[in-house]
């Protein structure tokens, strides 16, 4: 009877529990080697010339030496909220990339590559900022997306014929770019040009008023005309004259002066260029759309192509003609 026992025991041995036992050992070994090549092959990517940056800090005026990639962290977590798409996150991340190289290659500050202004460079947070603004229950896993986009995506930027672009971006579009000479005059660039992109009307940046009193649009045109006059009885006296092919204003009409569509969104307050003027009685309401100069990558364009199941590759090459996306140690 024991000997049958034994050689049950025995039998329950070799067919169920070492099979179980070695299949558990397998799928171990197998998480573990995966886990190591992805660290492996985020860590063996090696900067030919921009694996360490000089960022100046406004505020201080000091310059601190920062890998590139830490440096883009912060940026991205400044830049795109962390609860889009991760491919929208990519993206955003290989254009920052691209654009510090860019501003390193057409140097701006004297002892500094780039800085940590948005209105100058690009946005940047740091890490302990960052983290303190996000609720405590997703700080975490949140700064882990951040640094997947931006090591999952390392060292690659975008170039147009062998060079590292401008890679401007901003919010949301309006559903429609703008081209850089619109906004900034000079000669453009050949890889700006319109594009549109459905879906950024389900987003907060798409939409926004102004609604200014007589009196108070006169006062803000006056910081900059001191003898503007408007006839507000006159129609012809608040018109917008001329639009660009995108659909924002090139050219509007205040009183005795004629204003380039930037110069009103600044002078006004405006999130765009893209703006209606409508009469409200006493009062003058600016229905905007979009947010930003609307020129290179939409953030929200970004985030809505990444819905339809767009890359980060296909939602550079939408917003972007004709570039490629390499590797900065093949410039």
């Amino acid at each position: 009877m024991k000997k049958v026992f034994i050689y049950f025991f025995i039998f329950l041995l070799i067919f169920f529990f070492l099979p179980a036992l070695l299949t558990k050992k397998n799928v171990e070994a197998k998480v573990t080697t995966s886990n190591t090549e992805a660290e492996e092959k985020t860590e063996q990517y090696n900067y030919k010339t921009y694996g360490t940056i000089k960022l100046l800090h406004t505020k201080t005026n000091e310059i601190e030496e920062v890998p590139i990639d830490t440096y883009l962290c912060n940026v991205v977590s400044a830049e795109m909220p962390a609860d889009f798409e991760k491919e929208a996150l990519k993206a955003q991340a290989i254009v920052a990339r691209t654009y510090t190289i860019y501003k390193i290659q057409n140097k701006k500050h004297e002892n500094a590559d780039i800085c940590d202004v948005s209105t100058c460079c690009q946005a940047w947070i740091s890490k302990e900022d960052r983290l303190a603004k996000w609720d405590e229950n997703i700080r975490e896993s949140n700064w882990k997306k951040i640094e997947e986009c931006v090591y999952e995506t390392k060292g690659k930027i975008i170039t147009y014929e062998g060079k590292p672009i401008n890679a401007f971006f901003h919010s949301n579009s309006g559903g429609k770019t703008e081209i850089p000479v619109n906004v900034w005059g000079g000669t453009g660039y050949p890889y700006l040009q319109v594009v549109e992109t459905a879906g950024e009307d389900g987003y907060s940046q798409y939409q926004s008023e102004v609604i200014l009193s007589q009196s108070e649009l006169i006062e803000k045109l006056k910081t900059k005309y001191e003898d503007i006059t408007i006839d507000f009885i006159n129609n012809d006296d608040l018109k917008i004259l001329e639009y660009t092919d995108s659909g924002r204003v090139k050219t509007v009409k205040f009183g005795n002066h004629e204003l380039s569509g930037t110069e009103a969104r600044t002078l006004l307050g405006l999130r765009s260029t893209n703006f209606e003027i409508v009469r409200e009685g006493e009062n003058i309401k600016f229905w905007v759309k979009g947010y930003g100069h609307g020129v290179g990558m939409s953030q929200t364009g970004a985030d809505s192509l990444a819905k339809e199941g767009k890359t980060c590759e296909d939602i550079i090459k939408h917003f972007y003609i004709g570039v490629e996306i390499t590797e900065e140690n093949k410039l």
